[in-house]
């Protein structure tokens, strides 16, 4: 019986894939362990090169299935884990993109966790190579305590256990019913873990650095628009958030809360109290007017300083950019992060 499968969808990857398999032979885990890669239309040397490590993964006990297609165009991140996991037979899923490298431990360590917390996705800590790639982004996704995960996930920086480090039962991903297929443009890792949240499911880190995680311009991510995560986003804190109060208000009352709340749905917009902001500039102003039918007058929305703002609060204030100040002024207010205000950018 196959303990864990490693799910390595691939297209084009000769630059990084031998690297990427060394540090699956490499592992210290004493199970079963199985690669599973699926070729989504390589022109490269991608089939050789797997053809040539084939025989060193079996002599270290490594099972090695293999699938794929030779279509002129790709079919898809999506797809091709869908393909991957479907012709892999472990009972518990790690996934590992073609171009980053697995530290010896991984498999072990996540191994642990996830048996310990079958309907989790377990997550890992890791570093962006070239070294300091990110910055800000590789901070955020390493330091956010348990509960964050949970109470940060509908930033912009994407799923807060992210796709790179994920290993799960394969129950998780039953559950789900795989990655949307759509193809180039789509986050099908936000869809598959805002989805796995909305069915129940639990997220968890193991904190050690067990992941190098590459940063280079064919990465996938660069090919998804922020107008698509933004809708996804917003659609899920909607129906998981805002349907659900009576009130809220914005922290921001600059071009993205202005921006969110356009986006709100219309039964949203009316239940808006407020705007509060820093700027003295714009709290002057007193109000915020919309345009809400040819009808009627235009409403309007207060603005007020940060520390008259009532709570529940949407934050469409980006983390980590002002130096520190942001962070004091909302610690100043004594709020309770996930009941009293959510992060939205």
């Amino acid at each position: 019986m196959v303990d864990v499968s490693v799910i390595t969808p691939v297209h084009n990857g000769e630059r990084f894939l031998e690297e990427c398999l060394l540090s699956i032979v490499s592992q210290t885990f004493s199970g079963h362990l199985e690669l599973s890669i699926y070729n989504d239309g390589s022109k490269d040397k991608t089939v050789e090169i797997v053809d040539k490590w084939r025989s060193r993964l079996e002599e270290k006990g490594v099972t090695m299935v293999v699938g794929g297609h030779d279509d002129s165009t790709p079919r898809g991140v999506g797809y091709a884990k869908n393909q991957a996991v479907s012709q892999s037979t472990g009972a518990f899923l790690c996934f590992l993109d073609a171009d980053d490298i697995m530290h010896a431990d991984r498999v072990s360590r996540q191994y642990q966790a996830a048996v310990a917390n079958p309907s989790a996705i377990v997550g890992c800590g890791f570093h962006r190579d070239p070294e300091g790639s990110t910055a800000r982004f590789t901070h955020w996704a390493n330091s956010m305590t348990p509960q964050q995960l949970y109470t940060q996930m509908y930033t912009s920086h994407g799923p807060t256990v992210i796709m790179p480090t994920w290993f799960c039962a394969r129950k998780v991903f039953d559950t789900v019913g795989g990655f949307d297929e759509g193809g180039k443009g789509i986050p099908e890792d936000l869809i598959f873990f805002l989805r796995h949240l909305e069915l129940g499911g639990r997220v968890m880190r193991v904190e050690e650095d067990l992941l190098t995680y590459r940063y280079h311009p064919l990465a996938t991510t660069f090919s998804i628009p922020e107008d698509t995560i933004w809708n996804i986003r917003m659609d899920c804190l909607q129906r998981r958030v805002i349907d659900g109060y009576r009130g809220f208000s914005i922290w921001s009352a600059g071009k993205q809360g202005r921006k969110f709340f356009r986006s709100l749905s219309p039964a949203n917009q009316a239940k808006v109290l407020m705007f509060c902001d820093v700027d003295e500039k714009k709290i002057r102003k007193q109000f915020y007017t919309y345009e809400e039918s040819q009808d009627n007058p235009k409403p309007k929305i207060p603005i007020v300083h940060f520390s008259e703002v009532k709570p529940p609060v949407i934050i469409c204030v980006k983390m980590n950019l002002t130096g520190g100040g942001f962070e004091d002024n909302l610690a100043s207010l004594n709020l309770e992060e996930g009941t009293d205000y959510i992060h939205f950018n």
